[in-house]
């Protein structure tokens, strides 16, 4: 069993940047792949970005190539999504999610955190 906890939303203006973080409990941490996932209002939940057990591996949604970084630091039991140049149409809630596959579909993931809005201001 794994519980994470999203933080570092907020509001912003266009061009500005965010750093979320994803806390996991458990010993567990570093077996697991993790992914972001967003859902804006009205809208189904979309991949952003994906990390391998190691971190050694990433990989995005087109949209957010070269503005966004994912990264993980398994002796703290994190993960981050660093969002830079930030559009408003990045406007959503933001998951973090845990599963055994270094994948981007949503079903996939065994373990969901409860989101952080990220709202972004034109």
């Amino acid at each position: 069993q794994v519980q994470l906890v999203e933080s570092g939303g907020g509001l912003v203006q266009a061009g500005d940047s965010l750093r979320l973080s994803c806390a996991a409990s458990g010993r567990t941490f570093s077996r697991y792949a993790m992914g972001w996932f967003r859902q804006a209002p009205g809208k189904a939940r979309e991949f952003v970005a994906t990390i391998n057990r190691s971190g050694g591996s990433t990989y995005y949604v087109d949209s957010v190539k070269g503005r966004f970084t994912i990264s993980r630091d398994n002796a703290k039991n994190t993960v981050y999504l660093q969002m830079n140049s930030l559009k408003p149409e990045d406007t959503a809630v933001y998951y973090c999610a845990a599963g055994d596959q270094y994948i981007v579909i949503p079903s996939a993931y065994d373990y969901w955190g409860q989101g952080t809005q990220v709202t972004v201001s034109s």
